[in-house]
């Protein structure tokens, strides 16, 4: 079984900043990629930036220049360092993985969820 548990949400004022976590535990023989996907109220779950395990990244327009993405491949850890927030970002943000639970078994994993409000 594998588990992936977001941090960090909450309540920021436009402008302001957050930093998510996202630890993956359980049966996990390497990650391809960590990334993290948002969905607001009505809207259908969008890609916002992932990152591969040599640390190539990927960002959505929509956040380029004002989120970065990093890892810590030995913590199995993703993070997400949003700055400039605006009330447009306010979404439940999910964490997701890809990753190989044996060497030829691979699956991808998502987070409960963590809310993210930009609001003043």
């Amino acid at each position: 079984q594998v588990q992936l548990v977001e941090s960090g949400g909450g309540l920021v004022q436009p402008g302001g900043s957050l930093r998510l976590s996202c630890v993956a535990s359980g049966s996990i023989f390497s990650i391809v990629v960590m990334g993290w996907y948002r969905q607001a109220p009505g809207k259908q779950r969008e890609l916002v930036a992932t990152i591969t395990s040599g640390g190539s990244t990927n960002f959505a327009d929509s956040v380029k220049g004002r989120f970065t993405i990093s890892r810590e491949n030995a913590k199995n850890t993703v993070y997400l360092q949003m700055n400039s927030l605006k009330p447009e970002d306010t979404a439940v943000y999910y964490c997701n993985s890809r990753l190989y639970t044996t060497p030829n078994e691979w699956d991808d994993y998502w987070g409960q969820g963590t809310q993210v409000t930009v609001s003043s």
